[in-house]
């Protein structure tokens, strides 16, 4: 089912470069909010759901491949033929598979605390215990014990309202969805010759805290793509977009500039 975005009026800028911002597990549209006010006085910007949260329901078997398909009919549907595409973690999955199967939509691509990498057979174990543990437990205290562990310790004691927020965020999402979720990211294939052959710039964003896309396991995916621009956040956990949302906007903002700059 595609999403509600192409249903929506959408008032294009033919000057105005599109850039389309995709969430990550247990999360929706909103983690980009902030980035959304700010960067749409530049550009076009489109928070997106995916499928099974916010204006997405879930509605057929979900793989990362089918959260790909389904964003790219949401963006043919509404007259979009080029955009950069950010991803946040599982966002950056369905980025990656986007550049796999329609290359031709692409302007620029972010992986925004996320990899090309396949998941390793321990975080596939631990995403099943996640699983059992949440349809035993509830998906509320799953969440209350890992959300606040994507974020660096620092920001996490100085900010716990930001953390609560976060937390709630994961608790709106239905169990049914999580469940769907990490049964995609558990087998989804390695994309990392996406990244050898991707004919534009690659962002990537990573947290120096980040325990989640750790950054010694991003740094050697940097060199692959011809063009790439890299950020290393000190200090950050694995929500870059809200423990710096400064740097964060002016990362995004230059970064969607110098795509819109390549002749490629």
């Amino acid at each position: 089912m595609p999403n509600k975005l192409s249903t929506q009026n959408i008032h294009l800028r033919e000057e105005r470069s599109i850039l389309v911002l995709l969430h990550g597990f247990a999360e929706n549209s909103g983690i980009w909010n902030v980035q959304k006010e700010y960067l749409s006085e530049y550009f076009e910007v489109i928070a997106l759901d995916l499928p099974g949260v916010g204006n997405n329901p879930l509605t057929t078997a979900l793989t990362i491949d089918s959260m790909a398909d389904n964003v790219y009919t949401s963006l043919q549907s509404a007259g979009i033929e080029k955009a950069v595409i950010i991803g946040h973690s599982m966002g950056g999955y369905v980025a990656l598979a986007i550049a796999e199967k329609y290359p031709s939509i692409l302007q620029g691509m972010g992986l925004f605390h996320s990899t090309a990498l396949a998941d390793t057979e321990e975080k596939k174990e631990a995403r099943r215990k996640s699983i059992k543990l949440m349809e035993q437990y509830g998906s509320e205290a799953f969440i209350r014990q890992a959300f606040p562990n994507m974020f660096s310790p620092g920001f996490k004691a100085k900010h716990p309202e930001s953390v609560e927020a976060y937390v709630n965020m994961g608790i709106a999402c239905p169990l049914a969805s999580m469940e769907a979720y990490y049964e995609a990211m558990i087998t989804r294939p390695d994309r990392t010759a996406v990244l050898s052959s991707i004919q534009v710039p690659v962002l990537f964003v990573i947290g120096k805290d980040d325990t989640a896309v750790p950054l010694q396991s991003v740094l050697p995916q940097v060199s692959l793509p011809r063009t790439s621009s890299i950020y290393i956040f000190e200090e950050t956990g694995h929500m870059g977009m809200w423990e710096v949302p400064t740097a964060s906007n002016q990362l995004l903002h230059q970064f969607t500039l110098f795509c819109q700059d390549q002749k490629l």
